[in-house]
């Protein structure tokens, strides 16, 4: 096999168009035989989603702690993963309280203090917890970390606790950041004059590629590339749609229209970027504090944050558990189902990646912030254990969580925000 001999090709090798440069992902040919086994076990990646205004906590958490927990209604879809996931319960987020009473004020907390877990403006950590990861583990990828969103104007990522870095909602414009439309004018017309897709235009490179590479590479590489193709196909779809833009006219070009295509979209990209390791960190706001979002393919048609204050009434509860159940099967499900099934190294995806997911609040009826529906899924390169209803313990600051995290990447810090101490992973 070509990966035997001492030639190989580079880990950072692209295929190159005009306009664009694609990246590749990790193929065994890439690796010196000697340092094969070793270097088959990539560096994690780790990805901290957000889903605004809590969650009906009853059908949440699950009634027993350890291993052999059941299931709740919310988390059901993600019981295919129980051996790579952890559900994390009692963690509590006190700055997200902060002095200002109004009901914005707290909800904006909720979002913007999640990975920082220091009070805005203040607080020993300056940074976000991707930024102090990508300050660490991402400075050798093209991209440190990468910003996504469904809906626009908030973040989770900061580099100060007062300078939030810009999420983006548009695919078309997460596809040319990762893979490139043109540096200057004369490639941008030379990609327009050939009307093909990014592959089209690496044609020759592939093939070229190709040829050199032993059968299970061509396999790993071919998967790849369908995906790639894939995800311009439904672009495509996206940007001859003829009704988006009347429904919201400030809609970007690249939007789809329904939740969940706009939602998968966004994932597969984001497996994209970590296949090819043009970034190895990311965060990702599936909807906004105070979203009035309506989720109709959920069944609920009730705008989402008038929803999240049900008034305690029981049908209204039970409307928002079903909204939560939703957006935990299309999302983090997706999300999950991509990783597991995505090759990587000796493994998969899922096997090399810590994924955080759950919200600054927790009954949003009441604003309160404690206890956090959390949950932390992936393998961490084997540093991380799965299958467990992990109690902190009542009040524990989740700061502690996120502390622990870094410790599972090898981020050496002496602790995060507020924490206190690690927690038990």
């Amino acid at each position: 096999m070509h990966f035997l001999t001492k030639k190989h090709i580079n880990r950072r090798a692209i295929l190159r168009g005009a306009g664009t440069a694609l990246a590749l992902p990790l193929l065994e040919s890439m690796l010196p035989a000697a340092s094969l086994a070793a270097e088959m076990t990539p560096k994690s990646r780790l990805a901290c989603i957000y889903i605004a205004h809590g969650a009906v906590m009853k059908n949440w958490m699950p009634a027993t702690d350890g291993t052999g927990f059941e299931f709740t209604p919310t988390l059901k879809s993600l019981e295919p993963f129980r051996d790579q996931l952890n559900i994390i319960s009692d963690m509590t987020l006190p700055f997200a309280y902060g002095t200002d009473a109004s009901a914005g004020a707290n909800h904006a907390r909720s979002s913007s203090v999640w990975l920082t877990c220091a009070q805005p403006g203040t607080g020993p950590s300056p940074l976000s917890l991707d930024q102090v990861a990508a300050a660490a583990i991402g400075q050798d990828t093209p991209m440190p970390s990468l910003e996504l969103s469904l809906e626009s104007g908030s973040s989770i990522s900061y580099l100060t606790p007062d300078s939030p870095l810009p999420m983006e909602i548009n695919p078309q414009v997460v596809f040319e950041r990762l893979f490139g439309d043109g540096s200057t004018a004369e490639e941008r017309a030379a990609r327009q004059d050939l009307k093909s897709s990014l592959l089209d235009s690496v044609t020759e490179s592939i093939g070229k590629m190709e040829r050199t590479l032993p059968a299970a590479d061509r396999i790993r590489l071919e998967r790849y590339l369908e995906d790639v193709r894939e995800i311009e196909r439904r672009l495509a779809l996206v940007a001859s749609s003829p009704v988006s833009d009347l429904e919201v006219p400030d809609k970007p070009v690249g939007v789809p229209a329904r939740f969940t295509d706009h939602a998968k979209l966004m994932f597969d990209l984001l497996v994209l970027a970590w296949q090819a390791e043009i970034t190895r960190v990311s965060t990702f706001m599936v909807a906004r504090e105070i979203s009035n979002t309506v989720y109709s393919e959920s069944g609920i048609n009730d705008p989402f944050h008038n929803l999240s204050h049900h008034s305690e009434v029981p049908s209204n509860i039970e409307k928002l558990s079903t909204l939560n159940a939703f957006h935990t099967r299309s999302t983090i499900a997706y999300f999950l189902d991509k990783l597991r099934n995505t090759p990587d190294g000796n493994g998969t995806l899922l096997d090399h990646s810590m994924v955080l997911y759950g919200s600054g609040m927790s009954n949003s009826n009441q604003h309160d912030h404690d206890p956090l529906p959390l949950l932390l899924a992936g393998g961490a390169s084997g540093r991380l254990a799965g299958g467990r209803h992990i109690r902190a313990g009542e009040g524990t600051p989740m700061s502690n969580l996120l502390y622990s995290m870094l410790d599972k990447l090898d981020v050496p810090v002496d602790g995060f925000g507020d924490s206190t101490a690690l927690l038990t992973l």
